[in-house]
């Protein structure tokens, strides 16, 4: 439990913290639950602190944690909007769990979306709180107040004024939420303005910290040994000569190997000289044989959604289009890989981890050194990218170990071998799709089966009046058919899904006769969706006609849980090299209220540019349980040359609360690419990723 989340510990963090003004708050959205402790052991579980100290600073204690996504800034300008303070008087303190109460974890695009409204709540409380505060002090009535800046003050008397810091200082005022309304969006002067990111200065001047950068007195380095395949046990192990590596300390406990030095190189230097054999245990599948395995290995069937008679329409469809649509294994890559500090201290665990749950790391942590999880402090310093890879990893309890046997504080920082080895991969799934159209064009039937693939955007987005979406398999993790495990991946299930189902409304939009936009318009009546395309097509400033046209035109547009994206490309294509160059991109984004539009078309761009690597050349190649990619040298992501020319369209729609930004631009790239490919050589491609060689190949079968 988190040394905050109960009313002792609470005064302890009021004691550190000086006193001030406190609101204590929970997430409070649909799902939210989900998210949070329950239990006698938890009886009162807050998501976040908002804090108003006597130097006037506004703080905000989150569990969230910053790795580019840009909420540093975005919540802080939501809550400096509400309270009426500057924006630097802002200082978020994320991912402490000596500061901050629980949350579960920043992921899925949810951090402004469920967590931004009750902040805005929490400010609005708290600003109320500040007006009778100073009202009495003012000896004036509430109403003839106005804040600004951080200074409240009598309507046309500005002599007759008071901070928040004089408001707040010698007291200790604590409050629950409670349902103060927060400003209309037409207020706003702060809020919905692009402003740079808060933390942007630090990070371009190299003096950002990451987990990598931190330092503690005797700190070691560690370089534990890993297996050669996933499923390999240790037949036997030599460390006479890593023991002769000077200043080397070897441990080998249990089935923890591992060499520490003060030197980083030298631990790498002492890795190298362990000799040790592995019986590996022959097993299926690889790389080019893993769709075979995965249709063979399906457990049952569970129907996710369906409406009408699908069997009867698809009877009378005048055309039916049938297709199976391929996704290999895919890996998150950050440029920082996994790093963790342990420091097992007398009456404290310290712990620096570059992680997205870093209340998932403390309970580890807890659990692997048999201690109160409330005396294990994790820090979380800024992370180097995540994208869903960044939850715990095994490199945790291995320092933790290493810690407690060495009695010193002990660094790992995975090599990116080991990055490789032990990532949960984007799981490798299957589709098979089934459409029919009748005689005017329209969708009369669709059937999607998802094998491996989650449920995530398999909802249909068009108007049909028969379908039936069913799933096998599940998304990720615990599915024993992978040789290794499996994870959430930016925008997890939706870049396979909607890769197959645009792909396939392409495919339906040719048998129809018609170009791919308007097919889209002659099926939709969601007006959002409509108005995205129709915003995404003037920006784009092309004219569509009957694929394949020759020109390297292509859309895709979904529905990521509640964001409405669509994008456009334009494509050339080699067809003697097999390879894409993708010239530009437009994206129209529906996310709601836009709180920084910079950071978010920052978002977006960043989102378009790593769905060139999932799409055209990232694949793990694997034999059994061994990772054959070691290296950027063998798994290409996206280079600089890569990148096109990208337009971010945003959609005004403040009547909606903010939705996701983070992730939901990555799940059009396969079909927009695979679209625009087919359009211009009329090679349609199934699988993912779409290199070289297998363009060529669809070159050749037509």
């Amino acid at each position: 439990m988190s040394r905050i989340n109960d009313p002792i510990n609470r005064r302890a963090f009021f004691k550190q913290t000086g006193g001030g003004i406190a609101i204590l708050f929970t997430l409070g959205a649909p799902g939210a639950e989900a998210q949070r402790r329950s239990g006698p052991e938890y009886p009162e579980d807050f998501n976040a602190y908002l804090r108003i100290g006597a130097d006037g600073c506004v703080s905000c204690y989150t569990g969230k944690i910053e790795m580019g996504q840009g909420i540093i800034t975005s919540l802080a300008q939501m809550l400096a909007e509400e309270l009426d303070v500057r924006l630097d008087a802002v200082d978020m303190v994320m991912g402490d769990t000596f500061l901050c109460p629980y949350d579960s974890g920043t992921t899925g695009s949810r951090s402004t979306k469920y967590f931004g409204p009750p902040l805005r709540r929490a400010a609005a409380e708290a600003k109320k709180i500040l007006h009778h505060l100073a009202a009495e002090r003012l000896d004036a009535p509430v109403e003839d107040l106005v804040a600004r800046e951080g200074v409240i003050s009598v309507k046309d008397d500005n002599g007759r004024s008071i901070s928040y810091g004089r408001l707040a200082r010698g007291a200790r005022i604590e409050r629950h939420i409670k349902e103060v309304a927060p400003k209309h969006y037409s207020e706003h002067t702060l809020s919905g303005r692009a402003v740079f990111r808060t933390d942007s200065h630090a990070k371009v001047t190299g003096k950002a910290q990451f987990t990598g950068d931190v330092r503690v007195p005797g700190m070691l380095y560690a370089r534990v040994l890993r297996p050669p395949a996933h499923g390999a046990s240790l037949k036997s192990v030599d460390l006479g000569r890593a023991r002769e590596v000077p200043g080397v300390i070897v441990v080998h406990e249990d089935d923890l190997i591992a060499v520490l030095h003060e030197l980083p190189d030298m631990a790498d230097r002492a890795l190298t000289e362990i000799k040790a054999g592995y019986d590996i245990p022959k097993r299926e599948p690889r790389n080019d044989t893993v769709f075979t395995h995965l249709e063979n290995s399906v457990p049952e069937q569970r129907i996710v959604s369906q409406n009408g008679e699908v069997g009867a329409a698809k009877a009378g469809s005048s055309k039916i289009i049938r297709s199976t649509f391929y996704n290999h294994y895919v890996a998150h890559a950050p440029m920082e890989t996994h790093t963790v500090l342990v420091d097992v201290r007398d009456d404290e665990v310290c712990v620096w981890s570059a992680t997205q749950t870093p209340f998932r790391v403390q309970s580890l942590v807890a659990e692997t050194l048999d201690v109160p999880v409330e005396t294990v402090h994790v820090e979380t310093p800024f992370l180097g990218g995540g994208f869903g890879g960044k939850k715990t990893g095994r490199l945790i309890s291995d320092a933790a170990r290493l810690a407690k046997i060495t009695s010193r504080p002990v660094q790992i920082e995975w090599r990116r071998g080991e990055e490789f080895f032990y990532d949960t991969f984007r799981p490798a799934a299957v589709i098979k799709a089934e459409s029919g159209l009748d005689e005017s064009g329209r969708i009369v039937c669709w059937e999607f089966a998802h094998l491996f693939s989650g449920t995530r955007s398999s909802e249909p987005i068009y108007d049909i009046p028969h379908f039936r979406v069913t799933s096998q398999g599940g998304g990720w993790g615990g599915d024993s058919v992978h040789p290794f495990a499996t994870g959430a991946w930016r925008g997890p299930g939706s870049n396979t899904n909607v890769f197959a189902m645009e792909s396939q409304t392409d495919k339906m939009a040719e048998a129809a006769g018609m170009d791919p936009l308007s097919f889209r318009l002659a099926n939709l009546s969601d007006e959002r969706m409509i108005r995205a395309l129709k915003a995404a097509a003037d920006r784009f400033g092309r004219t569509f006609t009957r694929a394949p046209s020759g020109k390297g035109y292509g859309i895709a547009c979904t529905n990521y849980l509640n964001t409405y994206v669509v994008s456009m490309a334009e494509v050339k294509v080699n067809g003697e090299t097999g390879t894409v160059t993708v010239e530009r991109i437009v994206c129209a984004h529906d996310m709601g209220e836009i709180i920084n539009p910079q950071g978010a078309v920052i978002q977006i761009e960043g989102g378009l540019i790593m769905g060139l690597g999932y799409c055209l050349a990232e694949e793990i190649k694997f034999q059994g349980g061994a990772i054959l990619d070691e290296n950027f040298d063998t798994y290409e992501i996206p280079r600089f040359s890569w990148v096109p020319r990208i337009e971010v369209e945003l959609i005004e729609n403040p009547e909606l609360a903010p939705q996701g930004c983070g992730e939901p631009a990555i799940t059009t790239m396969g079909a927009v690419l695979a679209n625009a490919v087919y359009d211009s050589v009329g090679a349609r491609l199934y699988t993912l990723p779409m290199t070289p060689a297998r363009i060529k190949s669809a070159l050749r079968t037509g």
